[in-house]
């Protein structure tokens, strides 16, 4: 798998729950928003303690007994596709080779007991392989496998429509899991793994209709890969490439070392709502080089504390978010449940920062400063297209570049008490901007034509929000920092019907 690299940077080459509530606020005409505002979103506090399994095997499933090592790929080779397995109560272990795995068929049921966990004993790289589509794993703890950076332990070849219930997939390296087309996630508890919660990545061919929901994804990223492998863009509590058809609902997000949900790469049509993103190192949501999603009625809330705070302290002046829009936006020419991208009815409360719309004006296909490398957009398939002199004219010139277009923001509560935070300045801004095109020489899109595109011409909007606290606003370039009143005037003509109460967050 290809490693990614951030652009945060202006490059030129290469658990109560309730929140603070907002009374007697003043606003300006059509501030309705206040009311529209979500409620907060109870967690899905699925780690603490796991649904249980069966205690009798169910009639007609092969019982596994962990006394015998390797009974559990053993039973699965001798057995027909669509058999349920039945795992006792106990640590079961497959042979001790490193390559060592469990090889379903089409349609296996696996079933953990009461105390059932498979164990890789730090010996095993992969817990379940295979190319069989339709399996199920229910009710098992499956820990301590060592799959290489970048892989992933159950289901690590990512084969299609696997269901993965009531599990829990801990302290593993590499990625806990992988993920194919039509997988469902549901109810488990994705904790403490090496690398990912999830890598929602597969080799051949694109994940579609993935479900993600009511998990608990907490403390990943325990390798800190990306200290390791810096700016490699390898990590999260779940990273999704190249997904068509997502829904994430109902999870909770949390306290992962890195950003908590990072979707990379010509994705589409993600719904992301109704989770609570909650103390994750770095961004709760990025959402980077893909297309159209709906992101709503999420809690979200002291996020991007570390990383933010060490750019900050770096003297970087770049407006890092919890949320973070990079080369994204709505393209109504792809197929999707909405046009555009919609951030609504949400509540983030004490981040580092709010929303950034990012768009690297040297970061298009068949530049050396797309990190990316090898993909182009999903409207041109051939890479080489994207060359002078066709790239200045149209189609090209706006084709070959992901955009950050068609973005509404709107109906959601921004609070922000700098003492909780504990910052001064850095931690206060929304934004909209772009670098200074430079790279390569031949780029159709050099000096400020991207920052102003971004900025008044590809109809991203704020209006109808709340906020609380002392917001500044970022247009156009990071040393344009806006007041609120010079956010809603000419020319950025930002937040109308917005809420502000500046001395509200703290």
């Amino acid at each position: 798998m290809r490693m990614k690299r951030r652009h945060w940077a202006l490059a030129a080459a290469p658990l109560a729950l309730a929140l603070l509530a907002a009374t007697g606020c003043e606003s300006t005409p059509g501030a309705g928003a206040e009311s529209d505002a979500a409620p907060s979103t109870p967690a899905a506090r699925v780690c603490a303690k796991p649904a249980a399994g069966p205690a009798k095997a169910p009639a007609g499933a092969v019982t596994v007994d962990p006394a015998v090592v390797g009974d559990l790929a053993a039973k699965t080779k001798s057995s027909p596709p669509n058999t349920t397995f039945w795992l006792r109560p106990g640590k079961h272990r497959l042979d001790p080779d490193r390559y060592a795995q469990v090889i379903p068929k089409e349609g296996n049921r696996y079933l953990g007991a009461p105390g059932a966990v498979l164990d890789g004993r730090k010996t095993n790289q992969y817990a379940f392989g295979g190319s069989a589509h339709n399996v199920t794993i229910r009710y098992l703890t499956v820990q301590r496998f060592v799959a290489p950076p970048d892989e992933g332990v159950v289901n690590h070849d990512s084969a299609d429509g696997w269901v993965i219930e009531h599990a829990t997939i801990q302290n593993n390296s590499g990625a806990g899991l992988m993920a194919g087309a039509r997988q469902q996630v549901r109810a488990s508890c994705l904790r403490d793994n090496g690398q990912y919660g999830m890598n929602a990545y597969k080799a051949n061919g694109r994940i579609t209709g993935l479900v993600v929901e009511g998990n608990e994804i907490v403390g990943n990223n325990t390798g800190d890969w990306e200290r390791r492998r810096e700016g490699c863009g390898c990590t999260g509590g779940i990273k999704f490439w190249a997904v068509n058809g997502a829904d994430v609902r109902g999870n909770w997000v949390h306290d992962n070392r890195g950003t908590g949900l990072w979707a990379d790469t010509n994705n589409n049509d993600f719904r992301i709502e109704n989770n609570v993103l909650e103390a994750n190192d770095g961004a709760a949501l990025i959402y980077e080089t893909s297309y159209n999603a709906v992101i709503r009625n999420n809690t979200i809330r002291r996020n991007n504390w570390v990383e933010g705070r060490r750019e900050a302290d770096r003297g970087d002046s770049f407006p890092y978010a919890t949320i973070y829009l990079s080369e994204s936006g709505g393209e109504p020419r792809i197929r999707a449940r909405t046009n555009k991208i919609e951030i609504y009815r949400n509540v983030l409360e004490n981040n580092w920062s709010g929303i950034t719309l990012w768009e690297n004006a040297d970061r298009f296909c068949n530049s050396l400063a797309n990190t990316s490398s090898g993909d182009c957009t999903l409207l041109v398939r051939d890479t080489d297209r994207c060359a002078k002199p066709a790239i200045a004219t149209a189609p090209l010139y706006a084709d070959c570049r992901w955009k950050t277009q068609r973005v509404d923001i709107h109906n959601n509560r921004f609070v922000l008490d700098k003492s909780v935070v504990d910052c001064t300045v850095k931690c206060d801004r929304m934004a909209v901007l772009a670098n200074y095109g430079t790279y390569p020489d031949w780029s159709p899109y050099q000096g400020e034509r991207v920052a102003e595109a971004i900025t008044s011409k590809q109809h991203n909007r704020w209006h109808d929000n709340v906020y609380l606290g002392p917001w500044k606003f970022v247009a156009h370039n990071p040393s344009r920092i806006l007041n609120s009143g010079q956010w809603q005037g000419a020319p950025y003509q930002q937040d109308a019907g917005s809420t502000f109460r500046a001395g509200d967050g703290g």
